[in-house]
């Protein structure tokens, strides 16, 4: 249950970036593919417990249970590299530069689309027996989420392009504030813990998340959505991912790098010029 403290635990946020800025190829693809498959998944699950149940508060309960399988894992969502790889190039760790990042956040899209986009394929083969029959009160569901989420934005034309992209940053606030919380302590059942309080937040408010949306707009669409993919990419997706990447970086990787991080390494060197200073004398 150890308790770290954010000084301590803001050098690891900038570890991490570096860690995955160095990852393979290979290897970011794939951990980036079951990323996005799991928090499908997961969505499946959600989204099926709300139709159920009429209740959508037991679904953004429930809902945390997948991006803390992939947290442990560590499987990597766009939503997570946003806030931490952009670190490790502001503190100038060696070898991680701009081009590098852009590698990195291109090949997890790549990875985290794939993988959700094979979920919502599993998900309405398996609801529609091959698609031979209607997909049933689950399909009825997601048709309506996906056109109301981009048709109901483009109605407002701008003001819901920013709507989304509004929904995007804080969704993110929320999902690195996950992220963060699980560096926060030693403790698997602390960390799980740290973890499902703002997922679940974000869930239940429904806050734009990228890789969520990865999934359920292609799934909506399968099942029978009435909006094209333009509509997806342009009244959701782009705004939602653009929002993804302010609101996990510029809200919560930022603000602890330069009051931690940063701030450590000025006491540090001012520290050091007083003793050279003091040597001197």
């Amino acid at each position: 249950m150890a308790y770290l403290e954010p000084s301590e635990f803001a050098t690891k946020m900038v570890d991490a970036g570096e860690q995955k800025i160095f990852m393979s190829t290979r290897d970011t693809l794939i951990r980036a593919f079951m990323a996005g498959a799991i928090l499908a998944l997961a969505a499946f699950f959600a989204i099926t417990v709300i139709t159920k149940t009429g209740n959508p508060l037991v679904g953004a309960i429930l809902f945390p249970v997948g991006f803390i399988m992939l947290y442990l894992m560590k499987f990597d969502l766009l939503t997570g590299v946003f806030t931490l790889v952009p670190l490790a190039v502001i503190d100038k760790r060696a070898g991680c530069t701009m081009s590098e990042l852009f590698r990195n956040w291109g090949l997890v899209f790549v990875g985290n689309f794939a993988g959700a986009l094979t979920v919502a394929f599993f998900a309405s083969y398996i609801l529609t027996y091959g698609y031979q029959i209607d997909g049933g009160a689950v399909a009825d569901k997601v048709s309506t989420i996906g056109e109301s989420r981009t048709l109901g934005y483009k109605e407002q034309g701008i003001l819901g392009w920013f709507t989304i992209f509004i929904r995007g940053m804080l969704c993110n606030w929320m999902v690195s504030m996950g992220v963060v919380g699980a560096m926060i302590s030693t403790s698997a059942g602390s960390k799980m813990a740290a973890m499902w309080m703002p997922i679940m937040l974000f869930f239940y408010m429904a806050f734009e998340h990228s890789i969520v949306n990865m999934f359920l707009f292609p799934f909506s669409m399968i099942m029978g959505g009435d909006f094209t993919i333009v509509d997806y990419f342009l009244w959701n997706e782009i705004p939602t991912a653009l929002g993804n990447l302010a609101g996990g970086f510029l809200l919560v990787g930022l603000p602890l790098y330069y009051t931690h991080v940063k701030t450590k390494k000025e006491r540090k060197e001012k520290a050091s010029e007083q003793s050279e200073t003091i040597a001197a004398l």
